[in-house]
């Protein structure tokens, strides 16, 4: 029991050291504050000019491969619920090498994500106080962000569990007036039909192979699903949390974005609603301001807001649980395995610092030319993450199996076919970024940088005054 009469029990350790704190409302709200950033809101545009109304499909398609993410994730995590999540899994059915690329590549991938959510939070403050000289939120949100990090776990995950509960109340209300303006129509404003889905060019306005070109900007707006993994070693009860808080993620992630997008197209022309790169002309604005919500874009400025600071304190937990996990492993100086008397990994805490602070000020002083370089390594880092996720399920099941190991509780459905059909369809969209003008530099950034993780990781072992063990399974 963890608390009973107003008084809290000493939270149970994990394997791992750290702290089992985390309830399951909040594991399960961590997932998704850490796949919602601002892209729902402002980016969905993008999509939807590349596709037209048939940004549906690729909405649906992404989600399969999430969904499928997600199931992998939560077979895997039950069985081994480690600090690290699915990067220390890595290590043990991969190898080093493995854990080692997968651990380092993420943690640089999120890193230049945080960096772009704090510099985006501190341009939505300026939208209030346009004065403001823009170093002055960003370094005031990401000292914020960094106090409920050091906090104890259970302080960090109710702190993520209210930001992401913004952002989730919003998109429903914007369905649930989306759906009402749609059928019945809004105060001064006649029911819309469906007709824009056909209307202007028809439902497939600029073909199928469209759809596919947007399927990379799709796919981007559902990397951090596989962040609930890194939550099961602090969750209280990772067997039933994680696949929990996993299917529901995605279950949730796909109907917020299928039916937003779904409302999005059937109101507005879809090349109209492409313009929403740019808060003012948000489709969400839009519709909030025909539903006669006051200061409609001041509203919604407060939720990209909040959106923003969410998904850049998800992924700062993430970075910091990967660099305390490598450092365990003797892939980072040990000196970052060391845990504060609330069992959170501090000194982790300040290598994610620092590279936040890295990635912020490119992303505010180059964001021209540095910053796209640092954004393309970001996604051909993530997408490599999926791979590497869905490789290690197929090494699970079959060294399990050979060991005659019972199999997990919770099974990927189809698998290995299932798994075998995300992993092309995720190298498939990795080969399509470079056709893409927002995503060309994918490629050309990640393929160095994971030459120099390689070179890295040959480097660490060479000079190690012993061999690591690899991590094996235990009857």
């Amino acid at each position: 029991m963890w608390e009973e009469n107003g008084v809290r029990q000493r939270a149970e350790e994990s394997e791992s050291g750290l702290r089992r704190d985390l309830s399951s409302r909040q594991v399960g709200m961590i997932a998704v504050g850490g796949a919602i950033g601002t892209g729902l809101f402002l980016g969905s545009g993008l999509a939807i000019s590349i596709a037209g109304p048939a940004v549906l499909i690729a909405y649906v398609v992404a989600a399969l491969a999430a969904l499928a993410l997600a199931y992998a994730l939560a077979e895997m995590m039950v069985v081994h619920p480690e600090a690290g999540g699915f990067g220390a899994i890595a290590h043990r059915y991969l190898g080093g090498m493995a854990g080692f690329v997968q651990r380092w590549i993420y943690w640089a991938a999120q890193v230049v994500n945080i960096g772009s959510e704090v510099v985006a939070a501190g341009i939505y403050f300026r939208f209030w106080y346009p004065e403001v000289p823009l170093w002055l939120p960003v370094v005031a949100f990401s000292a914020i962000m960094l106090v409920v990090n050091a906090a104890a776990v259970r302080y960090f995950g109710e702190f993520e569990y209210w930001f992401a509960m913004i952002k989730v109340v919003t998109i429903v209300v914007f369905i649930l007036l989306g759906a009402v303006y749609i059928v019945f129509g809004l105060p001064g404003e006649p029911a819309t039909g469906m007709g824009a889905l056909t209307a202007h060019g028809g439902f497939l306005p600029n073909g199928i192979g469209a759809v596919w070109l947007a399927l990379t900007v799709v796919t981007f707006s559902y990397l951090g699903t596989e962040a609930v993994s890194v939550t099961a070693s602090e969750s209280r009860d990772p067997t039933r949390d994680v696949p929990r808080a996993a299917r529901g993620m995605v279950l949730r992630l796909a109907l917020f974005y299928v039916l937003g997008m779904l409302v999005i197209v059937s109101i507005l022309p879809w090349n109209s609603a492409s313009g929403g790169d740019e808060l003012t002309r948000s489709p969400f604005v839009r519709l909030f301001e025909i539903a006669g919500v006051p200061a409609a874009a001041g509203v919604m400025n407060f939720v990209v807001l909040t959106a923003a600071l969410s998904a850049m304190n998800t992924n700062l937990y993430v970075t910091t649980r990967m660099t305390y996990s490598l450092a365990r492993d003797g892939y980072a100086p040990r000196w970052f395995a060391g845990l504060s008397g609330q069992g959170t990994p501090r000194r982790a805490l300040l290598l994610s610092a620092v590279g936040l602070a890295l990635a912020a000020a490119v992303s505010a002083l180059a964001p021209g030319s540095a910053f796209p370089v640092l954004l393309g390594m970001a996604l051909f880092g993530a997408l490599l993450t999926w791979l590497i996720i869905f490789a290690s399920q197929l090494a699970f099941r079959y060294k399990r199996a050979a060991a005659g190991l019972p199999s997990s509780p919770v099974r990927l459905p189809g698998a290995p076919v299932t798994t075998v059909l995300a992993m092309l369809f995720v190298l498939a969209v990795l080969l399509t970024t470079p056709f893409t003008a927002q995503f060309g530099m994918a490629w050309k950034a990640g393929l160095p940088f994971v030459a120099v993780l390689l070179l890295a990781y040959w480097l660490v072992r060479r000079r190690s005054s012993h061999r690591v063990p690899e991590r094996r399974e235990e009857v």
